[in-house]
This record gives structure tokens, sequence and C-alpha cells, in this order.
């Protein structure tokens, strides 16, 4: 039984998968995808048999091409080293139809999983926190660019708008969290310094 479970673990497995690519522009997504595919075709774990290429389609103002590869993979561990590295949007396994596997290969695929999730997670939330870091300070610039603009002068939203790039609608988010702190006031739609 274990030279079967370790035979089945090695066997070369047949199967097609999906490759799928969103960006723009159009000309870039489809270089793109044939040097990705180039890529998978040189890893020596891999073999590919066929590579059937979409046109690349408009969506939601971004373009999106997928590749179909039939390919041979050396191994379970080599197919799910294959879902991580390349992260296909689908797998059909054609053959073999059944597996036999040792709770090691289990273990460690569920450890590798678990490791590559952990490492998702932390770069989430250091872009969290960059982002949030960005938009404490962006609010404090424009808010200093308001205050700096009616130093000098008592504006209405519109000529604040010209001054600081910002559209009105916008602006007016900016100008109540001011008002609200009471640093600039208000009087029939004109602002000025508390």
């Amino acid at each position: 039984m274990a030279e079967a479970e370790q035979k089945s673990e090695k066997t070369h497995i047949r199967c097609r998968t999906i490759i799928e690519i969103l960006g723009k522009p159009k000309e870039h997504v489809e270089k793109t995808i044939r040097a990705y595919i180039d890529k998978i075709k040189q890893d020596r774990e891999l073999i590919v048999l066929n590579a059937t290429f979409s046109d690349a389609e408009e969506k939601d103002k971004l373009w999106a091409v997928f590749a179909e590869l039939e390919m041979v993979i050396k191994g379970v561990d080599k197919l799910i080293g294959f879902c991580f590295d390349y992260m296909p949007s689908s797998i059909e396994i054609l053959k073999p139809e059944e597996f036999a596997m040792k709770a090691k290969t289990i273990q460690d695929f569920i450890n590798d999983l678990q490791a590559r999730l952990h490492a998702v997670d932390m770069m989430v939330k250091k872009q969290r926190n960059e982002n949030e870091f960005l938009r404490r300070n962006m609010n404090t610039s424009v808010k200093n660019i308001i205050l700096i603009s009616l130093a000098k002068n008592k504006l209405d939203g519109e000529h604040l708008s010209k001054i600081t790039g910002i559209n009105e609608t916008e602006l007016e988010l900016f100008l109540k969290s001011l008002l609200d702190e009471k640093k600039i006031k208000e009087e029939d739609g004109v602002y000025g310094l508390a």
C-alpha cells in the first residue's frame, strides 16, 4: 500500500487550466498573457501540451484575455505549487481519476497554504496602514491649503475650488470639517478664518 501511495503522489497529472489577465491597454494585456504563458512553458516541472489564447474583450473599461492550457504536471505537490505560483482561474484534472495520498503530503499542502495566506494577510494589513497614513496626510494637506488660501481673503466655495483644484462638492467635506473644528467660519457662502 505504501508503494502505491508514493507512486500515486508522484504520478503525472494531465490537466486543463485557464489563466486570465485583466488590464489595459489592450495591446499590453495581449502581450502580457503571452509572456506569462512563455514563463510557464519554461518551468521544468510543467509540460504544456497545448495553449489556446482568447481574443481580448473589453469589460468595464479594462481588457480581459485568457489562455487555456492543456498540461502534464509531475505530481500532486507540483500541481499545488503551480496553483500558488501561477494563480490559474480554474483547474480540471483529466487524468488520473483518483489519487492516494500520504498524510504528510496533505499536511505540507495545508502548511504551505497557511504560510501564503499569512503572507497575503500581512501585505493587506501593511497596505491598509499605508493607505490610512496617506489619507490622513492628504486630508491635513488639503485643510492646510484651504487655511492658507483664507489667510489673505475671504473666499466662496467656487474660488476655493479653483485655488485647491478640488471640485466644489468634494471640497464641501473639508470645509464642513474645518467648520466643525472651528478653524473657519462661513457667512452667506463666503468662508474666512475663525
